[in-house]
Parts: C-alpha cells; sequence; structure tokens
C-alpha cells in the first residue's frame, strides 16, 4: 500500500495535468465548429454540363468521445484525491517537545495549518521593539510597563545682569555691560517608560517558537508516514452520470 506522503507528492502533478487536459477540452466543446461538418457532391443536369469535385468539411470533435475522454483524466484525479482526503481522516501524531507530549493524537491537517500559523507569529515577534539597552529598565506590575529609575536635569531661565569691566576712578566712572547668564530655577524629575520587550524575553519566545515549528514539522511528516489504501471512486460516479 502506498503511504500518504507518496500520495501527496504526486497528488499535485496529477491536478495540474488533469486541470490542463479538462481546460483544454472545455475551449474545445466552446467551438460549435468543431463539431460540425459536411459533405457534397455535385451531379450535373445535362450531360455536357459542367463537373464539380466533392466537398467536405470534417467533424473535428465528437461530444461522446469528449466526455470519454474527460472521463478518463477525471478519474485519475477523483480516486487520488479521495485517496488523500480518507488518509488525511487517520493521519495524526503527537507535538513532542523535549521529551513532552504537548498535543496528542493531533490530524495532519490541523499540523499544515499550525505550521502556517507559528510561521506567522514567529514573524509578528521578530518585528516586536526591544528595550533600549543603553538604560536601565524594571518592571512595574502597576503600569504594566517597563520603567527607569527617574533622572534629574535642571531647569533655567537667562537673566541679564551688569559686570564692571573697570571700577571708577576721580577721572572716569567706572564702566559695566550687561551679560545674560543661565540660572537654575528648579528640576525636572524623568521617569522613561516602555511597553518594548527586553532582548532576552524576545529571544526566549523567538526559540520557543522554532522549538515548537520544528516539532510539529516532525510530527506532520510522521503522520504523512501513514500507510493508504487506494481508493476508487470515479467508476461509480461515472457510471451513474452516463447511465452506464
Amino acid at each position: 500500500m502506498p503511504k500518504l506522503n507518496q500520495i501527496l507528492a504526486i497528488e499535485k502533478g496529477i491536478r495540474s495535468r488533469v486541470t490542463g487536459a479538462v481546460t483544454k477540452l472545455r475551449k474545445m466543446v466552446l467551438k460549435p465548429a468543431l463539431l460540425n461538418g459536411f459533405s457534397k457532391n455535385y451531379e450535373k443536369k445535362d450531360e455536357d454540363g459542367d463537373s464539380f469535385p466533392p466537398e467536405s468539411n470534417k467533424v473535428q470533435l465528437i461530444a461522446s468521445e469528449a466526455i470519454t475522454d474527460l472521463e478518463k483524466h477525471l478519474t485519475e484525479l477523483l480516486d487520488i484525491t479521495l485517496t488523500k482526503d480518507m488518509a488525511n481522516c487517520s493521519a495524526i501524531a503527537d507535538i513532542v517537545v523535549d521529551g513532552n507530549v504537548i498535543m496528542e493524537k493531533v490530524p495532519v491537517t490541523y499540523l499544515l495549518f499550525l505550521e502556517k500559523e507559528l510561521g506567522n507569529l514567529q514573524s509578528f515577534v521578530a518585528q516586536v521593539p526591544v528595550l533600549n539597552p543603553e538604560d536601565d529598565w524594571f518592571f512595574d506590575d502597576n503600569s504594566n510597563l517597563y520603567k527607569t529609575q527617574a533622572t534629574l536635569t535642571s531647569k533655567t531661565k537667562k537673566v541679564q545682569k551688569p559686570i564692571v569691566l573697570y571700577d571708577a576712578t576721580k577721572e572716569h566712572p567706572a564702566q559695566t555691560q550687561m551679560i545674560t547668564e543661565d540660572i537654575v530655577i528648579g528640576h525636572w524629575s524623568t521617569v522613561k517608560q516602555s511597553g518594548a520587550l527586553p532582548m532576552p524575553k524576545k529571544k526566549q519566545i523567538l526559540e520557543r517558537i522554532e522549538q515548537l515549528n520544528k516539532a510539529v514539522k516532525f510530527a506532520r511528516e510522521e503522520a504523512n508516514s501513514i500507510e493508504t489504501k487506494q481508493q476508487y471512486i470515479a467508476n461509480k460516479i461515472f457510471k451513474f452520470i452516463l447511465d452506464k
């Protein structure tokens, strides 16, 4: 008996070949001229009259033969697909990670679905931003955010004040000049907040997704190795349709 993975290996090629053949037959059936023909012979009225050669146009497509041809192509596809689907009903395997069974007796169709979704999840997590490594972060349970300790920065104000360039003498008055000076008027206390992930956490999640994905692929291969029984249904279908 063939194995499911062997059926899967040839089913796609059969489907492609049959689809091409059926499409070609459909296009031919849609051309009435291919199904019509004629033959005609000329009989002159008088012995000394002109003679003309016979004319004909052969029928290039017979509908019953087209249906028979279609039956031949579809029989292979209908039978191989039923064989595959019947096998899928009993193709199951456990998902095992590090010797631990994550899920028992998972159908191969779900394993295929899960493999795709894990790939999507991996792509999503890979794009999640991480915390800036230049800062020291801690997790705040109340806000569900990562935060830094408060840092103080000065708030300044520009103030003009005079300075003495030359002191006054008996002969000359004092010379002064206005300058601008930054005066500290207060302090900012800044706490950074972030909803990003720590790099180690992101790395751990991606590693676990990859680990699970490998286990799912292994389970899929195991499920696909089940032996199948060849199924036949096309003959019954066409026997009913064509009233054989």
